[in-house]
């Protein structure tokens, strides 16, 4: 008996793995979205208000936090950073990872440049993923009165407090007021003397995509001078297929004005080639 195979049909194959390819972009962008949130709402400067539904000492470190993040806000200077994203997805049979560097340029609180000096590895990752959480943080920076940590986004219940390192912290827990893109669930830590948030741990407030079980995300505050700057994030997500997608952005190299003298036009974002 003569048994054959069946003919492989190479255009469901082809269209497989762009689904596949497409679900993983998407679950990748739930991170995407939650973080450039979480990395703006610490530098708002809309102003606070008290609710009724807060307890008199959470709506007073509330205050504290806002006037304070004001305060900054108003007296940071144009400062130059640089960071390095990681991105790894596992999951549909396969591994990606991607790697970018990037030199940033902050105009105060106003506006922010990225200028991309290599990267490496997966070009989906890179150019769908990436490149993508550069263009959503540069939006929600744009648009602080709707995404900063004030009581106009959040409702803040003060859940506890500890000592690390030898300062105090206050632990709040915050709810959104809305689900929308770019606000989050979650627990932040704030500095009791300077009423700065030193670390989120925090889920979207809507999930961004239907492939995605659960979006966790950690992202740590050190101070530099006189501001609490972005240290280190990490966030994973996980889809409903046993995927894992997990990003790490390590920041550092801070640099105050008046030594900036890089980048001549704010708002943009520039390619190595």
């Amino acid at each position: 008996m003569n048994w054959r195979l069946p003919a492989i049909n190479r255009s469901e194959i082809s269209f497989t793995s762009q689904c596949r390819r497409r679900m993983g972009v998407l679950i990748l962008m739930g991170c995407v979205i939650l973080l450039a949130g979480a990395i703006c709402s610490n530098a708002s400067s809309q102003p606070a208000t008290s609710s009724t539904d807060q307890g008199a000492e959470s709506a007073l470190i509330v205050q504290r936090l806002v006037e304070s993040n004001k305060d900054r806000a108003d007296r940071l200077p144009d400062c130059t950073s640089k960071r390095h994203y990681h991105i790894q997805f596992h999951g549909f049979g396969r591994t990606m990872q991607a790697d970018m560097n990037v030199e940033v340029l902050d105009h105060g609180s106003d506006a922010r440049t990225f200028h991309i000096t290599a990267q490496s590895g997966s070009h989906v990752l890179l150019d769908h993923v990436l490149k993508k959480l550069l263009e959503s943080e540069k939006e929600a920076a744009q648009r602080r009165n709707t995404t900063g940590l004030t009581p106009q986004n959040y409702i803040f219940m003060l859940i506890g407090n500890t000592n690390e390192n030898g300062r105090q912290l206050f632990i709040l827990r915050v709810e959104p007021k809305i689900n929308q893109k770019f606000l989050y669930r979650g627990k932040i830590w704030v500095d009791a003397a300077d009423y700065s948030v030193v670390r989120i741990e925090a889920q979207p407030a809507e999930n961004p995509s239907i492939w995605i079980r659960s979006t966790e995300i950690h992202h740590v505050y050190s101070k530099v001078g006189d501001f609490w700057l972005p240290q280190r994030n990490v966030s994973e997500s996980k889809t409903r297929f046993g995927g894992t997608a997990t990003l790490t952005i390590d920041y550092g190299d801070y640099e105050f004005a008046p030594s900036v003298t890089i980048f001549a036009q704010p708002i943009s974002i520039r390619y190595a080639k």
